[in-house]
């Protein structure tokens, strides 16, 4: 598994702008914002490990690029006024599946459980420190506490990021493709629209 590769850096900051862009938890000079934002990075993260799993399949995206935004603009309704106006070239680097993954994980508590365990039982074990680091006594990695176990301040800073009903655009998009790697069933079926 690719996990801390840097190539995917790019990929992994532009997709959690998106993200954050797209479901803003408050201003961005906002604690509330961080937060979010927080939650977006974790998600965008174990989804960005679980699709490159290697270190050759994140130097190729890093090479040939994830294919922007567009897509995920035009279903989020939030398309640029110029996508090719100065400041914007990050959409480039917007991966669209891993976008819809990790939206699938932030609106479904137990996939993104099965989602964080694939990444640690993937992720080798360099010496002398495990990747992701130690474990906290309840058992959970803390780079992913805050999307496995949101607090209150967490849930409330993310009530859009993780609202499912707001996220099913999204999600749906690819929730197929992760299902099947995860070996996973949907928990909860999205309301009618």
């Amino acid at each position: 598994m690719a996990g801390p590769s840097t190539a995917l850096s790019p990929v992994i900051a532009a997709s959690t702008h998106w993200l954050a862009r797209a479901y803003p938890g408050g201003e961005s000079n906002t604690v509330a914002h961080t937060l979010s934002e927080l939650q977006a990075r974790q998600a965008v993260t174990v989804a960005a490990w679980l699709r490159y799993p290697t270190e050759i399949d994140a130097a190729l995206v890093a090479i040939a690029g994830p294919g922007g935004s567009a897509v995920l603009d035009w279903k989020a309704g939030s398309e640029p006024e110029d996508e090719f106006a100065e400041g914007e070239g990050w959409r480039t680097w917007v991966d669209e599946v891993v976008v819809s993954w990790a939206a699938c994980l932030l609106a479904d508590p137990m996939l993104a459980r099965r989602g964080v365990d694939a990444v640690i039982a993937a992720v080798p074990s360099p010496e002398p420190r495990p990747r992701p680091h130690v474990r906290r006594s309840g058992g959970l990695p803390s780079e992913f506490r805050r999307l496995l176990q949101p607090d209150a301040r967490d849930r409330e800073a993310a009530a859009l990021l993780r609202h499912p009903d707001l996220l099913e655009p999204i999600a749906a998009m690819h929730r197929d493709t992760l299902l099947y790697l995860l070996d996973a069933e949907q928990s909860h079926e999205p309301l009618a629209a």
